[in-house]
């Protein structure tokens, strides 16, 4: 027999799918125990619910799962990581929150072999993790090392640049980044380094405003809610989803 979460769940995705309401959300964020809806700006919608035969993505954060559905049949459904929920602060005051946003996007894009460009809120939180201080890099400038070089920006690379004119680019990645003088440097956007490779892992299906369905270089983090508000995939799920999942589905989170 089906479990009453079951029941609960095919009900609430079945009104939310075919009605493809803003009211129908709220009622299932209510029946979650859930206060206020973590989207602040307007989601990718149009007016008409998905026909018969039109696939459809349907998330849900409560149980980490995904589910691509045609009608009433399962096309692919697996394990996903979610938003961690956490909080950091900002200076003034303000402050970021991690989480995935509830309500309907749109597959606007995909990728394979995608970079991931680091927002601050990536480098204020490795620096707190490790107690270090920030420095913006700007293009134009220098930041002497102490060591007789110093940090520049040099075409779309930064590099160390030594008195002689030589120029050698920084390699940078995850938990790799440009510390000097005990300061966490942020590259500007643009420059190689402010690309990390491989941390969205193989293929990565775009939502809009930053969020996106994608691999992960951390497959034991599935099945948790431990991202900054992306739906994070094992590697091969997400390569099936890339294959299969046409440009224009769309996602409904909950």
């Amino acid at each position: 027999l089906a479990s009453t979460a079951d029941v609960r769940y095919e009900r609430d995705v079945t009104r939310m799918v075919f009605n493809d309401n803003v009211g129908v959300l709220e009622d299932i964020r209510k029946s979650l125990g859930m206060q206020k809806d973590s989207l602040d700006r307007h989601l990718a919608a149009s007016p008409e619910a998905p026909g018969a035969n039109q696939p459809y993505i349907v998330v849900s954060i409560e149980d980490h799962r995904l589910w691509y559905k045609q009608g009433d049949s399962v096309l692919f459904t697996t394990q996903v990581a979610t938003g961690s929920g956490k909080i950091l602060e900002k200076e003034g005051g303000s402050h970021w929150k991690f989480e995935t946003p509830r309500g309907r996007l749109i597959v606007q894009s995909k990728e394979e072999d995608p970079a991931w460009v680091p927002p601050d809120w990536h480098f204020v939180e490795q620096a707190r993790k490790r107690g270090l201080g920030l420095v913006r890099l700007n293009r134009g400038e220098e930041i002497p090392s102490g060591g007789g070089w110093a940090i520049a920006v040099s075409g779309a690379n930064v590099v160390r640049r030594y008195p002689d004119g030589r120029e050698t680019p920084i390699e940078t990645g995850e938990d790799r980044e440009i510390v000097v003088g005990g300061n966490i440097i942020i590259p500007p956007f643009g420059t190689n380094q402010r690309k990390y490779r491989g941390v969205l892992g193989t293929h990565r299906l775009n939502m809009g405003d930053g969020y996106a369905l994608h691999g992960t270089n951390k497959p034991e983090t599935i099945g948790r809610a431990v991202s900054h508000g992306c739906v994070r995939l094992r590697n091969e799920d997400i390569a099936v989803l890339h294959s299969t999942v046409p440009i224009g589905t769309p996602v409904y989170i909950y």
